[in-house]
C-alpha cells in the first residue's frame, strides 16, 4: 500500500541512529520542550485569598457555560455535534444540574432527548441492554459495537440522575437492562468489572449483533409481525444487508396504531428478546478483553451506587460493596505505591495513575452514602492525602497523571480534559471539596475552588470538552448543604433520601453517636430518625420527614452572594 514495511522501518531507524544521531537527539530535547511548555496551557496560579470572590462562580458565567453547550445540541436528533457521536455523558449531566438550580426547561429538553435517541437507537443493544462506544451517524443507528466499561458505567450514572428528575420509565428500564448485561457479560465471579468487549467476531464488526429477517421469523414464529414492526427489521435491512434493532415509531403511537395496552407489548417483546439471546449465545462472541481496571471499576463501583440510590434494588449495593472489597485487597500497592493500575490472572501490575486514585475515592464516597460505614470515608481521605503528597504541582494547585517517583515518562503531563472518562484532576476537585466539610480541612475547598478558576475561561468557551468541570463550577457557585440523617433504624429514611435528586450535597448517616466527624458531632441518635440540614456546620432543628428535608433544600437552591 506504498509503505513501507515493518523490516524497512527498522532499517532505517538504525541508519538513522548510525549516521545522525546528534540531529536526532536535538529534535527529541525540541520535543521534549514543547511537551512541557504544552503542559501548561490554561493553567495559572491562583490566589487562595481570593477563592470564591472570582468571576468563575456567578449567574452570567453559568449562563454563558449553557449557552456554549446548546450551541452544538443537535435539536432533532440529540447529542452534540455532529457524527461520530459520543453519549457525552457530563454534558447531559450539566444540563440535568442546571435545570434542576434555573429551571430552565429547555436544558431538561436537550438532556432527555439525548438519552432517548441514545436508547432508542442502535447504539443500545435492544436484545441484550448495554451501550456501545459511540454512533457512527447522526441518528445513532449505526454503532461501533465495541462495549466499555466505563461508558456503560457513565450512562448508567446519569440515566440514575434522570430517572430521579422525570420517573421517565424509559430510564429505569434502561438501567435494569443495562446492569443486567453488566453482571452477565462484565462481571467476574469475585465481583470484579472485565474492561470490554470487541466489536468484531468472527473478523466482522457487529456480526454478533444483527439480525437477518428470516432468522428472526424462524425463532420467534406467530410473534414475529409486531417484533419485527417494533425494532424496524425489514428483509433489506437497515445496515449492510442486516438489521441493527432500533426503535423508530413512539411508544404510544404503536400502541395506538396495534389497539395494544403497553403491558400486552411488553409481554411480547420480552419473550422475543429472550428467544433472540438464546440464539446469540450460540454465535461466536466477541473477545472479552478481561482485565481489571482499578479506575473503571471504580468507576462502575460509582455506577452501582447510583443506579442503588435511585432504584433501590439491594443487589446494585451488594456489587458495590463486594467489589470495593476486591479493589482494596487486590490492587493494594507495594514500596512508594499506594495502588496498582491493573489486575488479571491474579497478579496487579503498574503503579497506579491519578484517575485511579482520584476515581477510588469518590467511589469510596458515593459508598458510604448508601452503607453508611465511616470506614469508607477515612479510606477516601487517605487516598487524597496520598495524591495530594505525591501527584501535586505545587505551582498550580493541579496534579499530575504520574506519581512523583515514576521514572519511566518523559514529562509528567497534568491531564484536564474531560474526554471519554473524567479527567483526574476533575474528580479530584470534588472529592477536595466533599471530604474537606467531613474532615474540616478548608485548605481542600480552597484548593478546588482555585482550580475551578484556573479554568473558567476554557470551561466557558469549550464546555463540552469539560463537562465534569463545568458541572462541578456550577456547584460552587451554590452552597452547597449538607444533610445528617442519624437513629438507630434509619435504613428506609435514608433510602428515601437517596432516591430523591439533590445535586452535589454531603451527605452523612450514623445509627450511633459518633465525634470522630465535624458533621457528626453534638447529633443525638434516637430510636427515630432525625433529619439535619446544616450549612457550614450550622445546622437548622431536626426534622423527622424526608418530604419536609426537601422543602427546606428549596431554600437553599440559591446562589452565593
Amino acid at each position: 500500500y506504498n509503505r513501507p514495511s515493518w523490516k524497512d522501518v527498522l532499517q532505517g531507524i538504525a541508519a538513522s541512529f548510525a549516521g545522525k544521531r546528534e540531529e536526532i537527539e536535538a529534535q527529541a530535547e525540541a520535543l521534549t520542550g514543547h511537551l512541557i511548555n504544552s503542559n501548561l496551557t490554561g493553567l495559572q496560579k491562583q490566589d487562595p485569598g481570593q477563592t470564591g470572590k472570582a468571576p468563575a462562580f456567578d449567574r452570567k458565567s453559568l449562563r454563558t457555560v449553557y449557552e456554549n453547550i446548546m450551541k452544538s445540541a443537535d435539536r432533532t436528533e440529540g447529542g452534540f455535534g455532529q457524527a461520530p457521536k459520543f453519549p457525552q455523558t457530563f454534558t447531559i449531566q450539566f444540563l440535568l444540574h442546571y435545570h434542576h438550580f434555573t429551571g430552565e426547561e429547555e436544558a431538561l429538553k436537550q438532556a432527555c432527548l439525548s438519552l432517548d435517541k441514545m436508547i432508542l437507537g442502535g447504539i443500545y443493544d435492544q436484545a441484550g441492554g448495554g451501550f456501545s462506544r459511540y454512533s457512527t451517524d447522526d441518528k445513532w443507528l449505526a454503532p461501533h459495537f465495541e462495549k466499555m466499561l466505563y461508558d456503560n458505567a457513565l450512562l448508567v450514572i446519569v440515566l440514575s440522575e434522570a430517572w430521579q428528575i422525570t420517573k421517565k420509565e424509559l430510564y429505569r428500564e434502561t438501567i435494569l437492562q443495562t446492569m443486567e448485561f453488566i453482571g452477565r457479560e462484565l462481571r467476574s465471579p469475585d465481583g470484579a468489572f472485565y474492561s470490554a468487549l470487541d466489536a468484531d467476531s468472527e473478523g466482522e464488526e457487529g456480526k454478533y449483533y444483527v439480525w437477518d429477517k428470516k432468522e428472526v421469523d424462524s425463532i420467534l414464529g406467530e410473534g414475529s409481525e409486531l417484533f419485527c414492526a417494533w425494532y424496524a427489521i425489514s428483509e433489506g435491512g437497515n445496515w449492510e444487508g442486516k438489521n441493527i434493532l432500533n426503535r423508530p415509531v413512539p411508544e404510544a403511537v404503536f400502541l395506538k396504531d396495534r389497539g395494544l395496552s403497553r403491558d400486552e407489548l411488553e409481554e411480547i417483546l420480552e419473550t422475543g428478546r429472550r428467544k433472540l439471546l438464546e440464539v446469540r449465545r450460540r454465535r461466536i462472541p466477541p473477545a472479552l478483553d478481561d482485565k481489571i481496571l482499578l479506575g473503571w471499576n471504580a468507576l462502575m463501583n460509582t455506577a452501582c451506587s447510583k443506579a442503588y440510590a435511585a432504584l433501590g434494588i439491594g443487589q446494585y449495593r451488594e456489587w458495590a460493596r463486594v467489589n470495593m472489597d476486591f479493589l482494596l485487597r487486590k490492587f493494594e500497592g507495594a514500596g512508594i505505591y499506594s495502588f496498582y493500575h491493573s489486575y488479571k490472572e491474579g497478579q496487579a501490575k503498574f503503579p497506579a495513575f491519578l484517575d485511579d486514585y482520584a476515581y477510588l475515592a469518590a467511589a469510596l464516597i458515593q459508598l458510604q452514602e448508601i452503607i453508611g460505614e465511616s470506614a469508607y470515608l477515612v479510606n477516601a481521605r487517605e487516598i487524597v492525602q496520598f495524591v495530594i503528597e505525591n501527584f501535586s504541582e505545587e505551582a498550580t494547585g493541579f496534579f499530575f497523571y504520574t506519581h512523583r517517583d515514576q521514572k519511566d515518562v518523559i514529562i509528567r503531563k497534568k491531564e484536564i480534559f474531560d474526554g471519554a472518562i473524567p479527567s483526574g484532576n476533575s474528580v479530584m476537585a470534588f472529592n477536595l471539596r466533599y471530604l474537606s466539610v467531613l474532615f474540616d480541612e478548608p485548605d481542600w475547598t480552597r484548593r478546588a475552588a482555585g482550580m475551578v478558576s484556573a479554568l473558567d475561561g476554557v470551561i466557558s468557551e469549550h464546555p463540552v470538552s469539560f463537562g465534569v468541570w463545568a458541572t462541578f463550577k456550577q456547584a460552587l457557585t451554590y452552597i452547597i448543604p449538607e444533610v445528617v440523617i442519624t437513629g438507630r433504624n434509619i435504613e428506609a429514611v435514608s433510602n428515601e433520601f437517596l432516591s430523591k435528586f439533590v445535586p452535589y450535597r454531603v451527605y452523612q448517616s450514623a445509627t450511633i453517636e459518633n465525634t470522630q466527624f465535624p458533621l457528626l458531632g453534638g447529633k443525638p441518635v434516637e430510636e427515630h430518625p432525625l433529619i439535619f440540614l446544616c450549612e457550614s456546620y450550622s445546622c437548622q432543628l431536626p426534622v423527622n420527614e424526608v418530604a419536609t428535608l426537601i422543602r427546606l433544600l428549596k431554600n437553599v437552591k440559591k446562589f452565593k452572594e
